[in-house]
């Protein structure tokens, strides 16, 4: 069974390559990217469920033995978090099907769809520091052609911003690892966690972690590294838009968890203040800048900003419960936040703009998609019984656990003007009367294919909230996999720690 490991990269590889294969056949590439991501889905929960009846796996490619070779690990973290992969895959495949043109289509947007996937897979299932790097160019590739994909202005300007951070980061990344393997001799996680534990001397440990930071900071866009999110996640159309929103960031968040779970955990006391200061900043900073936004897309990007916060505090106050609701808070951030994304390009749609001042009149004209947006949008400020709820409650529940008093303050300031951000769209796009244009065009109805991937988010946001205990129960097994890295060690090295 565990030759199952290696499938969530494989499916989308292989996806990519039959999608290659059919450029002329648009129709028929939109039925096999969805089948893929179905295939996805699947051998996703066959690998979950396994993990809970067994444990841990690793899979150490070629037969080479760990640290020698190429080692793929799923625990229920990584496990979980490739489910939630295939999900937004599916999702972002039906949507695509009314959203994208027939030029972005000939131009190879499916099969970079897939690598994006693909990407995302190996870098959760990765059990080796190096290639967590090329996991990661895997995803820059295909997400710099997706955001320039169809040549518009403010894509190019968007997407030049968007390499150019990115590349930087991977520098500063490489740099560390260099470092790090001439300090250590492996690259291997589990290696690195049976290793580092017995070096004497830790401070040049210290300014790899540092430069680990700076780099899945980056590509997190926590503060003060986000500046190249909102000038970029505007500009793609809009599922392109709602799968870096709901995906990329995130990756960069398990990049910095699993990492200072895992093997940077010898000098733990100065790394949790700077995460929890990085964390509070980045939840201030993002919620004020997006309070004074009017463009629907700039709004939701700078509450990208805000809601990475929430998931760096638990890696801060680093106990059990704490780890839980950060997994928790990424789960359902993914999906409210893929969400409102999906929403403001069904907005767009209708009535061609993301200007939130020159839009008006949805409740009245569009009541149902004024329900789809308040799930979302009120599991994002954690409302109950929402997913957001419980994902911001398990949080502060360890801060004051913890008596991390002012971390806890901030993030209920930020869910109170995370509240405030949402009611404004609410009132801008709902409430008041829709602009008059002199002109009389009949209603415009959504096509089902934006309304399917809506309905299923926002369901599983709901599913989430209604029965937390079952799955809270999960991430908390996740967690003690994450703070007690014993038989992640033994998986893959077959030793104790």
């Amino acid at each position: 069974m565990n030759a199952l490991i290696p499938f969530p990269i494989l499916l989308p590889l292989f996806t990519a390559i039959i999608l290659m294969l059919s450029l002329r056949w648009q129709t028929l590439q939109k039925y096999i990217s969805l089948a893929g991501s179905i295939a996805l889905l699947i051998i996703s929960i066959l690998i979950f469920a396994q993990i809970e009846s067994k444990g841990i796996q690793a899979v150490q490619i070629g037969n080479w033995p760990a640290p020698f070779g190429i080692t793929i690990v799923a625990d229920l973290f990584s496990a979980i978090m490739i489910i939630v992969t295939a999900i937004m895959g599916i999702a972002i495949n039906i949507y695509s099907f009314s959203s994208i043109d027939i030029n972005r289509q000939r131009f190879g947007y499916y099969p970079l769809l897939n690598g994006l996937l693909m990407g995302v897979c190996g870098a959760f299932l990765t059990g080796d520091v190096f290639n967590l790097y090329v996991w990661f160019e895997v995803m820059l590739m295909s997400s710099f052609v997706l955001m320039v994909l169809g040549g518009e202005k403010a894509q190019m300007e968007g997407g030049i911003k968007y390499v150019t951070i990115n590349l930087f980061s991977s520098a500063i990344y490489l740099s560390g690892l260099g470092i790090l393997y001439g300090q250590i001799g492996t690259l291997n996680m589990a290696d690195l966690a049976f290793k580092i534990r017995t070096l004497p001397d830790t401070n040049v440990l210290n300014i790899v972690a540092m430069l680990f930071m700076v780099a899945f900071g980056i590509k997190a866009a926590v503060f003060p590294m986000f500046f190249w999110l909102p000038a970029s996640y505007h500009t793609p159309p809009a599922a392109v838009s709602a799968i870096f929103a709901g995906l990329l960031t995130k990756v960069g968040v398990y990049a910095m968890i699993r990492s200072f779970s895992l093997f940077f955990v010898v000098d733990v006391d100065f790394t949790r203040i700077l995460i929890l200061w990085i964390a509070g900043l980045s939840m201030l900073s993002g919620v004020l800048a997006a309070a004074t936004q009017y463009e629907f897309r700039r709004l939701l990007s700078f509450h990208i900003i805000s809601q990475i916060g929430y998931m760096i505090m638990g890696l801060g106050l680093s106990s059990k419960l704490a780890i839980a609701g950060s997994i928790f808070h990424i789960i359902h951030n993914i999906f409210a936040k893929t969400n409102l994304f999906l929403i403001a390009g069904v907005v767009h749609r209708l009535k061609g703009t993301y200007d939130l001042k020159k839009l008006g009149g949805f409740y009245k004209n569009y009541p149902i998609l004024a329900l789809l947006f308040v799930i979302p949008a009120f599991s994002l400020a954690g409302i109950p019984p929402l997913s957001g709820f419980w994902a911001k409650f398990i949080l502060i529940k360890a801060g004051l656990e913890l008596q991390q008093y002012v971390i806890v303050i901030v993030a209920l300031i930020v869910s109170i003007l995370t509240l405030y951000s949402m009611t404004k769209i609410w009132a801008e796009l709902f409430l008041k009367a829709e602009p008059s244009t002199g002109d009389n065009k009949p209603l415009l109805k959504p096509e089902l294919s934006l309304l399917v991937p809506v309905v299923l988010l926002a369901g599983l946001t709901v599913i989430i909230g209604i029965w937390t205990e079952p799955f809270f129960n999960i991430l908390m097994r996740a967690a003690e996999q994450l703070i007690n890295p014993a038989e992640y060690i033994h998986a893959v090295l077959g030793v104790q720690l």
